[in-house]
């Protein structure tokens, strides 16, 4: 598959300092959610760093399930941003036959192919490769087991926020080759333009309303996506409703983030200063 230079989404910078500004709302909230809409780090890291003493309200230590509201300080201490500075993200390209998550079916998740001999030989980071690397490596977005390309697996809960929480509207590119049920050898020479434009905007999956989302001809029987969600597997339960059968899917860009030249079955470090 050809893999297009895709558009250039604005940088969704993730704030780095470590004292809280005041939020819009007056309305007291739970102290991990408010510490993880500031982008300090998930509500999970946040509940590891009160528990360990680095977080204070008001200058006083914070403690668990605590609320805060609007003009409250938080602090965090060095030593979090510290541990936080050590969590990697990996890009890794998924080949056909690989689980993203949890192993199934007799499946091996994707996760077993992040080893030193499958790093990519052009990953010019600066990191070394550690067993500790792969604690909590957990993959922010799936991919099928018969679907490829670029798939995040990540320690930082920042990351997996930014890719997957729920007010989560990053970009994620698909080049898609599909069969009509004519079988014709040119589909996009005889698909209806009515059935195209559903496609980009007009279909529900289990009772709701999709998003608009960009789909384009690439080739004769090629398509690309590009979707703002992430339910699953939406892109051949959309094709499914307008008579298109999927039979070849690849992820080529998740934000900013290009799968690029990384070949199957290998992995390199998101790099310092990388952006999704």
């Amino acid at each position: 598959m050809n893999t297009p230079k895709p558009p250039a989404p604005p940088i969704r910078r993730i704030p780095k300092a470590a004292v809280s500004t005041p939020a819009a709302t007056t309305e007291a909230v739970r102290l991990n959610k408010r510490m993880a809409d500031m982008g300090l780090c998930s509500r999970r890291e946040a509940d590891d760093w009160i528990e360990r003493g680095w977080v204070r309200v008001n200058e006083q230590p914070a403690t668990m399930g605590q609320k805060v509201g609007a003009t409250d300080r938080i602090t965090v201490e060095r030593a979090a941003q510290g541990q936080q500075a050590r969590q990697v993200t990996i890009l890794l390209h998924k080949p056909m036959g690989y689980v993203s998550g949890q192993a199934e079916d007799g499946h091996a998740p994707a996760v077993t192919l992040v080893t030193a001999q499958n790093r990519w030989a052009e990953d010019r980071a600066p990191m070394r490769f550690t067993p500790t690397q792969l604690r909590g490596l957990a993959p922010a977005g799936r991919l099928d087991i018969d679907s490829v390309g670029l798939l995040v697996l990540t320690q930082d809960g920042r990351v997996a926020r930014q890719l997957i929480g729920e007010d989560a509207h990053m970009e994620k590119e698909y080049l898609v080759r599909v069969q009509w049920d004519t079988l014709a050898q040119d589909v996009r020479a005889a698909f209806p333009a009515a059935q195209l434009a559903r496609l980009r905007h007009g279909l529900s999956l289990d009772g709701k309303p999709l998003k608009p989302a960009v789909v384009e001809w690439e080739n004769a029987e090629q398509l690309r996506f590009v979707l703002t969600e992430g339910k699953k597997r939406q892109i051949r339960r959309m094709c499914e409703q307008v008579g298109l059968r999927v039979v070849g899917l690849k992820r080529i860009r998740m934000g900013r983030v290009l799968l690029g030249r990384l070949p199957p079955g290998q992995w390199r470090y998101l790099a310092p200063g990388e952006q999704f």
